[in-house]
Formats: C-alpha cells, sequence, structure tokens
C-alpha cells in the first residue's frame, strides 16, 4: 500500500542554482563601484596628506633661509621632496606663496596646491582628465632674533 505523496516535500524544477548566479552578478556590479571609489579616496588622501606635510615644510624651509630668493628656492625643494614622500614619482609641487613678510617677527604663508587625476577614468578621457584639487596653506613665523646671527 502506497502513500499518498505530500505536496511540502517536492521541490520546485528550474530554479536550482539561481541564487549562486544571482549573488555573484550583484557582487561584481556592486563591489566594483564601491573598490574604484575606495581607491578614488584613498589617492585624494593620500594627496592631502602631502600638500599639508609639504606646506608645513616649505614654510620651515622659507624662514630658515638667509634671504627671499633662497627661502624660496629651499621652500620648492622642501615641498618636492614631502610630495616624493607621500606619492612616488612626484614632478614637482605648485608652491605659491600669498603674504611673505620676511623681516624679523613677520608671517610667511605658503600654499601648496596638487590636482588628483582619478584613477582609471582619468586615463580613459583624452581631452578631459577628471581631476580633484588639492590644496593647503601653512603660515610660519619668522624669528624675531634673525638679524642677531
Amino acid at each position: 500500500m502506497s502513500r499518498p505523496r505530500s505536496t511540502w516535500f517536492v521541490r520546485p524544477r528550474g530554479d536550482d542554482g539561481n541564487a549562486l548566479v544571482e549573488f555573484t552578478y550583484l557582487s561584481v556590479l556592486l563591489m566594483v563601484p564601491l573598490v574604484y571609489l575606495l581607491i578614488m579616496v584613498f589617492q585624494v588622501q593620500r594627496a592631502a596628506f602631502g600638500v599639508t606635510e609639504a606646506a608645513r615644510q616649505a614654510g620651515r624651509a622659507y624662514v630658515t633661509a638667509d634671504s627671499d630668493a633662497q627661502g624660496r628656492a629651499r621652500a620648492q625643494e622642501a615641498a618636492d621632496l614631502a610630495m616624493r614622500d607621500q606619492i612616488p614619482g612626484f614632478g614637482s609641487a605648485e608652491v605659491t606663496f600669498p603674504a611673505s613678510d620676511f623681516r624679523a617677527g613677520g608671517t610667511v604663508s605658503v600654499n601648496v596646491r596638487h590636482d588628483v587625476v582619478l584613477p582609471i577614468i582619468g586615463g580613459l578621457f583624452d581631452q578631459v582628465r577628471p581631476r580633484i584639487p588639492v590644496d593647503a596653506t601653512h603660515v610660519e613665523v619668522v624669528d624675531r632674533f634673525r638679524e642677531l646671527r
């Protein structure tokens, strides 16, 4: 005597393995933009660290120089070195001096700017290269005993 089959034991046919395929496609569709976004954020953060330190070091190098021209050259060198520390293969930093009073007790303002080219997308467009500008300003006080050296 056979028992009648219950319907709750019967598995539906035709959907076997769909969950794995859907999970894989959704993972790729969601993870690729997320990884790109993380890479972009890390690039901008690295540049922010670089310009902050470059502005600080450029200001210090400027105020320890003996003349304004020597200070500007030393500031450029210090900014380039600080930027290369954060961004390997970096060329030359864009250093400006919005306000500089090279007298004893005066203040020197140093601004360093860098444009971050977006990874991957930056290489796809030849005419328009998407950039994120990052800049930092540092104000350094000239030693008030400068003339006694």
